[in-house]
């Protein structure tokens, strides 16, 4: 299977913008189960500067620098990814989690140390004692860390509704918690705070979702767009995929972009500016299969 996506990003400024800094992390991973083939990144107006290089989590990221004075900036990364047989399937058993999260400071493997840093608060999620109370619904003594995944996953879709109108990207934790409604971003961060309020290291993953439902069926949550979810580590397996917002397990549909401690580690688009005033953004995602 080859994903054919195409992610542009438009701001449209008041007044003009005399100079833009930015960066763009819109250049997929490259993945056991998946490989890069193509990614091209154009925009408008030219950049002045532009370089490229791998960040502190193994990122793809673009750092590009407009000098000339503008009143919109289009982003557009097209991309190419070839999905190689099926994703691995979640492995059964595992181990309980409680001994997942108690071996984790001792695992010094390449793997485990690099887990570790996962583990701790981030700039966006905060552990908290109502958050642990939540997962340990689903983290019950003894079970299975795979169980426990599945289950708090899928709680957190069934008790949480998605509402794109009630949150923004800085929306804590701790008032999606409250509200229990919010967007893919917000889901996400919000399990990876009950997994690291039990000790358990979870980081935040970004991409994209594609699927095909079935004549009459609704569309899942997230095609079209830029997508979250959630990657846990358990010693011994490695890192355990799930995705909240439609309780699912991430398989060929989905096609990972970047991963970090949250959100803020991986925006698509971000950057400082000279001018420009109040502006309007808007983002629109195609992903389409070149074969079947």
């Amino acid at each position: 299977m080859i994903y054919r996506i195409v992610h542009r990003t438009t701001y449209k400024y008041k007044y003009p913008v005399s100079v833009g800094n930015h960066v763009a992390c819109l250049k997929p991973r490259t993945l056991q189960h998946h490989q890069l083939a193509r990614n091209e990144l154009r925009i408008q107006p030219v950049p002045a500067t532009r370089t490229e290089r791998v960040d502190y989590f193994g990122n793809l990221l673009c750092f590009f620098t407009v000098q000339e004075p503008h009143k919109e900036l289009v982003v557009e990364s097209r991309s190419e990814v070839i999905i190689e047989g099926n994703v691995t399937p979640l492995p059964q058993p595992s181990i309980p989690w409680e001994e997942a999260a108690r071996l984790l400071p001792n695992d010094h493997s390449p793997a485990g140390l690099e887990a570790y840093q996962f583990g701790f608060e981030s700039p966006r999620i905060r552990t908290r004692p109502e958050f642990a109370s939540y997962a340990l619904q689903s983290f019950t003594p003894g079970r299975p860390m795979r169980d426990a995944l599945l289950d708090l996953t899928a709680r957190i879709h069934k008790d949480f509704r998605f509402d794109s109108k009630v949150t923004n990207v800085r929306t804590p934790t701790e008032e999606v918690f409250r509200k229990r409604r919010g967007v893919c971003q917000d889901f996400a961060h919000l399990q990876i705070a009950c997994l690291r309020s039990l000790n358990v290291a979870a980081r935040y993953v970004s991409g994209y979702l594609r699927t095909y439902p079935p004549p009459g069926q609704p569309r899942l949550v997230g095609a079209d767009a830029s997508h979250a979810w959630v990657s846990a580590y358990c010693p011994g397996i490695g890192w355990l995929d799930m995705d909240p917002t439609n309780n699912v397990v991430p398989s060929n549909g989905h096609v990972t972009l970047a991963w970090g401690r949250d959100y803020g580690d991986v925006s698509p688009l971000r950057g400082l500016i000279l001018g420009g005033g109040a502006h309007t953004l808007k983002v629109a995602v195609d992903m389409e299969p070149l074969d079947s």
